[in-house]
């Protein structure tokens, strides 16, 4: 099977996002060849979706299209998808849907599971839309939770499972204040000293375990593997440690050989609140004594957004473990398969850094 997956450029300044199409299958018969969208990022960037798909692509279909968390930065850019695209499926979760005997997590005695549900519908405007849009156009809505495949068996959602997206509901940001931290949010809690700018070398690593949480809406992202023969694509959107860590439970659990991965997604645009060394070691690996390049990964980051995005101690730790970082930074990443397109050339690597970013 032929495929080809492009990353696209999102945002400006400090504001990164992501917005990645892919298609595989065989490319001499339309047929038999599925379009897949991942996030769509802001307006702009689903505009562009919707220019590539027709001019790159050759077809106005698009099989599935996944909204794997509500931030703006990720589920904008889908309505110009939906609104000028066919679509077969949407994948996105409801929020809204999930409140039932929520009312009791929270510090206000007069929170109703109803008010909850309505709270949220009203924050969460742009996935309300994209659900109100796939509703008229009779595109199907399918939550995706741990194990649901497309028609083709080829992706594979790995996380969340049910259970874990309802835990972090009370701790949305649309939501009131709960009575207690998640137990995720308490393993992440914590605070950062300040430092001074440090030196790395490959064989000197300064990133460490995560001491503050990413969001709970970041954690309740979809992560999810393509899968074919021997080489698979790890899609992480913005999951942090927690999150990741149950998605890779379910890959162990049926003895995955993650040296198969070829191309992984560095999750929330390379943030250091969202991977730790324990985590990275599981997916890529132990850190290696040579410099070898055993896989790509990818970081949807502006063109401006460092220190925070990505960060380059998140950079400097994937190369450790044999992956080779690439940026979107400003252009439109494509890996292939059997399925090489004229005019583009090859991307640089993001280099090692031998001096890293202050906490």
């Amino acid at each position: 099977m032929a495929y080809q997956v492009d990353f696209f450029p999102v945002g400006e300044g400090s504001k990164s996002g992501d917005a990645i199409a892919m298609r595989f299958g065989d490319f001499s018969d339309y047929l038999k060849t599925q379009v897949v969208i991942i996030d769509g990022g802001f307006q702009s960037s689903g505009e562009a979706l919707v220019k590539h798909i027709r001019e790159v692509y050759g077809t106005t279909y698009v099989d599935l299209v996944v909204s794997t968390h509500p931030d703006t930065d990720h589920s904008c850019g889908l309505a110009p998808v939906l609104e000028e695209l066919k679509v077969g499926q949407l994948w996105m979760h409801k929020p809204w849907e999930h409140t039932y005997d929520i009312s009791k997590m929270f510090q206000d005695g007069r929170v109703t599971d109803m008010s909850v549900a309505e709270g949220i519908r009203k924050s969460l405007e742009n996935v309300r839309y994209l659900e109100k849009l796939a509703t008229k156009k009779g595109i199907s809505i399918v939550e995706p939770f741990t194990g649901l495949q497309d028609v083709t068996q080829s992706l594979t959602v790995l996380g969340p499972t049910k259970q874990f997206y309802e835990s972090l509901l009370p701790d949305f940001r649309c939501t009131p204040t709960p009575k207690y931290a998640s137990i995720f949010s308490k393993m992440l809690s914590g605070s950062v000293a300040l430092a001074v700018k440090i030196a790395e070398t490959l064989g000197v690593e300064t990133l460490v375990e995560p001491t503050e949480g990413t969001h709970a809406e970041n954690n309740s992202s979809v992560i999810m593997l393509f899968a074919d023969g021997n080489d698979c694509i790890l899609f992480t959107a913005d999951a942090g440690v927690p999150a990741l860590e149950q998605a890779i439970w379910q890959l162990e659990a049926v003895g995955f050989d993650f040296s198969r991965l070829r191309i992984v997604q560095i999750p929330h645009h390379g943030s250091k609140r969202n991977v730790g060394p324990k985590i990275l070691d599981r997916i890529l690996g132990p850190k290696r004594t040579d410099d070898a390049i055993l896989r790509r990964a990818v970081v949807s980051a502006s063109p401006d957004g460092e220190p925070k995005h990505p960060s380059k101690r998140v950079l400097n730790a994937f190369r450790r473990r044999g992956a080779r970082t690439q940026g979107t930074m400003g252009k439109t990443l494509m890996f292939e398969k059997d399925a090489p397109r004229l005019n583009w050339g090859p991307m640089p690597d993001i280099p090692f850094y031998s001096e890293v970013e202050e906490d």
